[in-house]
């Protein structure tokens, strides 16, 4: 796989820490692109895209719960680091649950660049993932979601449209298999599960 380049978003409507956040990122070595609200991210970015996104809780205008709940729903794979304050920890720790990656208590930046590199790790596996998903034909796509729920060769064979024989499965299995670096149907269905973001 070729390494994609990952861009750092932050979303923060405070100029001043907005502004000391590039700095340090840049610092870093990362491709950082800064927005002053909600609204302007999402009207940018491609959400389909992976990367990271340093996500301020509560602004002006759309709050961080708000892009959140929008990237979750567009199926985004992009990684979420939230930034709160003290009385938000609660809803921070509700985005966690949801699957948000962490958050940040402001302006505690060394928190922040301790849990950055690992961030950036998801996001690069990520990225692998979209880019071996996007190695499979799509009907191999079609037969790896049927075998990663425990659908036997015969069953798909007779699912898929237009039918084709259990030994054609069979082929289109191996090469998921070996597209995906998935040994059996269980980790296969592991893998999908771990990336639900995938079309």
């Amino acid at each position: 796989m070729k390494d994609i380049p990952l861009t750092l978003y932050v979303v923060d409507d405070d100029e001043a820490l907005r502004r000391s956040l590039l700095l340090l990122l840049f610092s870093q070595g990362l491709a950082v692109q800064a927005f002053d609200s909600g609204e302007a991210f999402l009207d940018a970015v491609d959400m389909r895209q992976p990367g990271c996104v340093i996500l301020d809780l509560r602004m002006g205008g759309m709050s961080g719960l708000s892009v959140f709940e929008r990237l979750l729903a567009e199926h985004s794979p992009l990684v979420t680091l939230f930034l709160s304050a003290h009385g938000d920890i609660p809803t921070a720790l509700e985005a966690v649950r949801r699957g948000a990656y962490d958050w940040v208590e402001k302006p505690d930046t060394q928190q922040l660049l301790d849990k950055l590199p690992h961030a950036v790790a998801l996001a690069r596996s990520r990225a692998q993932a979209l880019w071996q998903w996007a190695q499979l034909t799509p009907r191999e796509r079609e037969v790896a979601r049927l075998v990663g729920v425990g659908q036997q060769n015969k069953e798909i064979a007779r699912i898929l449209v237009p039918p084709c024989g259990p030994r054609s499965v069979e082929t289109h299995r191996a090469n998921i298999f070996s597209k995906l670096q998935c040994a059996n149907d269980n980790e296969l269905g592991r893998w999908l599960a771990a990336h639900p973001w995938l079309d």
